[in-house]
């Protein structure tokens, strides 16, 4: 079918809304007219030198949208269903069987590849085609959702009621979902907790919503824009510290000695090592953000039992979660709403430009406008 989809070219090019040509759902895939999809950092590892998903490349990893169709072996999910896509696993594999699919064993071929296979995927067999029959790889994390329609694996698919903004709900399949899975599943924060966030934008604001949800006593939001340290104050923090070289005495004396839980979002080593220097003894920090260059920590910052964790995806079971923090948005108590500012699909080189200069929190494309 033909469709329009937002292609990446080559690795400094804007994105070209092109007419594009999509097989039909093959086994275990379901065809997705998008209604909204979240614009993620992660969206721009295609860019980096010697990545391992080569351009011309249709990304977007956080679609919502309505079934349309669905392929061979797939039960459970019909044509018209309101459904947010997340990431794509195996299901098969020890971590996927033991309720950790972020963690599957072939994660980053199923989804950093921009195909599902090993490589760019550009050999001809892919499922999508540009208007001079030559392939674009359209199965970033499983989904590809830059588009008017997507091929998305079923595996990633999250039901939702129909009377939900379907148009809003995209982040929550990546940066809300991970933000918020971090404290909840992955650290495990609990009452009366202490917890540090660093950056302050979708991943990070969904960590203090958490957190709040959590019912942590000491809350603080670290960032170098104060207006999303405001809207941290807004959401749930209960202090927040203008980023900078030396904030550890003030992140001590805020949580009485150090924090049981931080959580980075920058992938900033000099940043981590704050986190860590921050910690009280047995305290964790976990790290969302993938280092920028290499971590050194010095040889006694892990004694006294702290720890430092790496997560994806929060360590959510999306089909779990994401209706887990849908109710808690109806309650009141986690307004991931207001982390978003919608954009057309024609408007997604400024929406990438917004997120870059941190003026927008979170980008969500509408291709329908």
């Amino acid at each position: 079918m033909k469709i329009e989809a937002a292609v990446l070219r080559g690795a400094s090019a804007t994105y070209a809304i092109e007419p594009v040509e999509l097989a039909p759902p093959g086994p275990g895939q379901v065809l997705v007219r998008i209604v909204g999809a979240g614009f993620c950092h992660t969206d721009m590892l295609p860019r980096t030198p010697g990545f391992m998903a080569r351009p011309p490349l249709i990304t977007g990893h956080e679609g919502a949208g309505i079934v349309e169709e669905v392929g061979p072996g797939v039960t459970g999910i019909a044509p018209g269903a309101h459904v947010v896509l997340s990431f794509d696993s195996c299901g098969a594999c020890r971590n996927c069987l033991g309720g950790h699919p972020a963690y599957c064993e072939h994660f980053l071929r199923l989804n950093l590849t921009g195909s599902g296979r090993e490589g760019a995927g550009l050999d001809g067999d892919g499922p999508a085609t540009d208007r001079h029959g030559q392939p674009v790889a359209a199965r970033w994390f499983g989904q590809s959702s830059f588009a008017t329609h997507a091929l998305a694996s079923a595996r990633s698919i999250v039901e939702v009621d129909e009377d939900l903004p379907l148009e809003l709900l995209g982040p929550l399949g990546c940066g809300v979902q991970t933000g918020a899975g971090s404290i909840l599943l992955a650290l495990r924060a609990g009452a009366g907790s202490s917890v540090v966030v660093f950056g302050a934008g979708g991943v990070g604001l969904s960590a203090v919503m958490a957190a709040r949800v959590a019912g942590a006593a000491t809350i603080v939001a670290v960032d170098l824009h104060e207006s999303r340290l405001s809207l941290a104050r807004e959401l749930g923090a209960t202090a927040t510290v203008h980023g900078g070289d030396d904030i550890v005495a003030r992140l001590r004396e805020l949580t009485r000695g150090g924090t049981q839980y931080a959580l980075d979002t920058t992938g900033n080593p000099a940043v981590i090592s704050t986190a860590v220097d921050a910690l009280r003894p047995t305290g964790t920090v976990g790290l969302v953000g993938s280092p920028s260059r290499p971590l050194t920590l010095s040889p006694a910052a892990l004694t006294q039992g702290k720890n430092v964790k790496g997560i994806l995806e929060g360590d959510a079971v999306p089909q779990l979660f994401i209706p887990q923090l849908l109710e808690l948005w109806r309650q009141g108590r986690f307004p991931f709403d207001r982390l978003v500012r919608t954009y057309p699909l024609s408007a997604i080189n400024e929406a990438e430009r917004d997120s870059v200069a941190g003026t927008t929190i979170k980008p969500v494309l509408l291709p329908g406008s």
